[in-house]
């Protein structure tokens, strides 16, 4: 019985590959290429598809035709002064929404990070759009624009029409506490290295490369806003959150990073402590 099933399953086998066989055989004779070569404009001249394979391997191989050409790498599309809809700001728009947003009266009556007339720009968003234009695809393009005066601790948003050139609505709040700019971050960095609480970072970086440390410019910055935690800082930034504050995470360029995370800069009093423990 064994012997009987097993030579079965050979003539069912064997019936197989006759049946792939000829099968193979029909498809290379009705792949395209053959059947209707000649009303397609196709140049294999009835060559089976293995023939067309052989002959386009042979031309790459000996650097015909068949050879992929190199990439192309193609330049973005030159940025319109406006944009449309939803689009994001460009860059002639963001310039005069700032213009616009900044009138004589703000930039007289506020000061910068530095302690220089006018506010400290933070940023420039497309606004979203009013309750009533949500689906209105001709709704004016608006932005909002934020500066933050460090005369009185101060966040000011202005809203400005992009159709009209208007500034349409005015805010300010104290207690507010976006993150903080580049130029922000650079001025801390500067009350950071010349203050005695900076000797370590100076130590650290000098001990890193073999120089000595005087810039900003030397180092990879980013920072968090710091607000008072009851307890756990000095009695001088018990006003953290509504002066502006920040703590810098440091990085030699190239290099490792300094921890300073104990050491808080406010940047409204340009005075810098350490953490209590």
């Amino acid at each position: 019985m064994r012997t009987t099933v097993r030579r079965h399953l050979g003539k069912v086998v064997a019936g197989a590959a006759v049946a792939v066989a000829a099968t193979a055989a029909m498809i290379a004779i009705t792949l395209p290429g053959t059947a209707g070569a000649e009303g397609t404009g196709g140049g294999s001249g009835g060559k089976t598809a293995a023939e067309q394979q052989g002959a386009g391997q042979g031309a790459a191989g000996q650097g015909g035709s068949a050879a992929v050409a190199p990439g192309v790498v193609e330049q973005a599309p030159a940025e319109g002064e406006r944009g449309t809809g939803r689009d994001p700001l460009t860059d002639d728009e963001i310039a005069r929404v700032e213009r616009i947003a900044l009138s004589r009266q703000l930039f007289d009556a506020s000061r910068d990070v530095d302690g220089d007339r006018g506010p400290q720009p933070l940023g420039v968003d497309l606004a979203d759009p009013e309750a009533d234009e949500v689906d209105d695809p001709s709704a004016p393009r608006r932005a909002e624009v934020t500066f933050y005066d460090y005369q009185d601790d101060t966040l000011v948003t202005r809203t400005v029409n992009l159709d009209t050139g208007k500034v349409e609505a005015t805010g300010s709040a104290q207690g507010v506490q976006p993150p903080l700019g580049r130029a922000e971050n650079t001025e801390a960095a500067a009350l950071l290295i010349a203050d005695p609480l900076g000797a370590g970072l100076r130590a650290d970086y000098k001990d890193a490369t073999g120089k000595k440390l005087t810039s900003p410019e030397q180092l990879q910055l980013s920072s968090m806003v710091y607000r008072a935690v009851p307890g756990a800082q000095p009695a001088a930034f018990d006003s953290c959150g509504i002066h502006r504050c920040a703590r810098l995470l440091l990085k030699v360029k190239n290099g490792p990073w300094i921890d300073t995370r104990s050491l808080v800069i406010d940047l409204s009093t340009r005075k810098v402590a350490a953490l209590t423990r």
